[in-house]
């Protein structure tokens, strides 16, 4: 790994990726464990990865890249952070999972608690995906109702009940997205556009009545960066308080990503129950939800809502999560975060403005999307299916230069602390070079 170099349009290459690639095809469905991985959406094989430290990563063929998919968000510290390291190599010398409460658990627990005003009680699980279902099962127990009411474009793992599209219709009950989910499942959930108060109106006159629970992403980012007003989040609190149903938070990509307290925190409203994963698990497998004691004492073994986890809490992940959250909360930190956010994406519209290209960079915090328009997008159906194979030459040509994306046009890109603003200044003329070749 000493001789590994940044690549060039020259030197690029992914035959040993590419060869890998050909026998995982041979192994896994696709050739991988998640469908985006597999490049579908971009150009060639999936670049296989070995190594990673700071904002950098290094593939099986000896490249260098500068990371902008940071694990899919959880690695705000970037790669190996020494003290994350530290405390997981000395958890896992003590043994890695028990089945059993440990001393990690309280630690993390304590700290997310004392340090997030708008959660009492927390409860860990394995994924964001886990997360999302148990609390959606906690809204449905804690008010015997059986609807949710969910939005065109904000995605919430693989929950069958949730992986749904709206219908033909101003209010909908959700059309499957996914073969092997009943139609009855998905006729549980209410679809609505983001950003459209009136079909929300519409949904809880005609459903209020059965609706446990809205459940929104407060920075939808998985399907784009669809920023909502503030004002609009308060209407789903005050809907939601109105007709007895619960407001659900997703904050599986924004909690502790935005700010300690997540979007809760920096649109100050209050959920009825928050998601999160990512980067409370410091890179490790790790989910959870939050609520107040009074709802969580509704989980069992307290209450009637069961909700368990063989591996639920494990040592190792609780350690490298609580080491994560501790750097966050040293003075200064998501300032810093957002200000080399604004840096950087401030220098690639200056160029693309310079240029007249129709190009943008929506940010929030430490989130950014790439988007080739300069109208504001808040919904989903307001996104240009077409331009994305300017992403995928984006993507490739910026691939060529020593700068990685997540491999889909959909997806956002994350700036952590060990950017420097060197890397960042280096990324930016990669990624300017990229987009004088798409818009050429």
């Amino acid at each position: 790994m000493q001789n590994t170099q940044y690549p060039t349009p020259e030197t690029f290459t992914r035959a040993n990726s590419a060869a890998q690639f050909e026998t995982a095809k041979t192994y896994f469905p696709g050739g991988v464990h998640s469908p985006v991985r597999a490049f579908k959406s971009v150009d060639g094989p999936p670049v296989f990865f070995q190594k990673g430290e700071g904002c950098h990563i290094y593939d099986i063929d000896h490249q260098k890249y500068i990371d902008f998919c940071c694990s899919w968000g959880p690695l705000i510290l970037g790669h190996v952070h020494p003290r994350v390291l530290a405390r997981v190599q000395e958890t896992v010398a003590n043994g890695m999972s028990f089945g059993t409460p440990t001393p990690h658990d309280n630690l993390i627990g304590k700290l997310v608690l004392d340090n997030h005003r708008y959660i009492e009680m927390i409860r860990f699980v394995s994924s964001g995906t886990e997360a999302v279902m148990s609390a959606v099962r906690l809204a449905r127990g804690v008010t015997g109702r059986s609807k949710v009411l969910k939005f065109e474009g904000c995605y919430h793992g693989h929950v069958d009940s949730l992986m749904v599209k709206a219908g033909s219709g101003l209010v909908t009950f959700g059309i499957s997205t996914s073969a092997g989910i009943p139609e009855s499942f998905a006729k549980e959930t209410i679809v609505v556009p983001l950003a459209e108060p009136e079909q929300l109106a519409a949904a809880f006159r005609e459903h209020g009545h059965d609706i446990a629970a809205i459940i929104v992403e407060p920075v939808p980012a998985n399907n784009g960066l669809l920023l909502q007003d503030r004002s609009f989040l308060q209407l789903l609190r005050e809907t939601a308080t109105q007709h007895g149903s619960l407001l659900i938070f997703d904050e599986v990509i924004s909690g502790f990503r935005v700010g300690f307290e997540g979007a809760a925190g920096l649109y100050d409203i209050q959920p009825d129950i928050i998601t999160f994963g990512k980067i409370i698990g410091g890179g490790m497998p790790v989910g959870a939800y939050g609520a107040s004691k009074a709802i969580m004492e509704q989980v069992a073994p307290v209450g009637p809502v069961y909700q368990a986890g063989t591996l639920s809490a494990n040592p190792v992940a609780m350690a490298a999560g609580y080491a994560t959250l501790l750097e966050l909360l040293q003075p200064g930190f998501y300032e810093e975060l957002a200000q080399k956010t604004q840096y950087f994406t401030g220098k690639l519209q200056a160029h693309c403005d310079a240029k007249g290209y129709e190009i943008t960079f929506p940010s929030v915090g430490s989130i950014f999307w790439p988007t080739f328009t300069r109208q504001r997008i808040q919904r989903s159906e307001e996104i240009d299916g077409g331009k994305m194979s300017l992403f995928k030459v984006m993507h490739l040509e910026c691939l060529k230069r020593g700068v990685y994306f997540g491999p889909s046009g959909y997806e956002v890109g994350f700036v952590s602390a060990a950017h420097t603003y060197e890397d960042l200044d280096r990324a930016a003329e990669v990624i300017i070079a990229a987009l004088d070749i798409v818009e050429g």
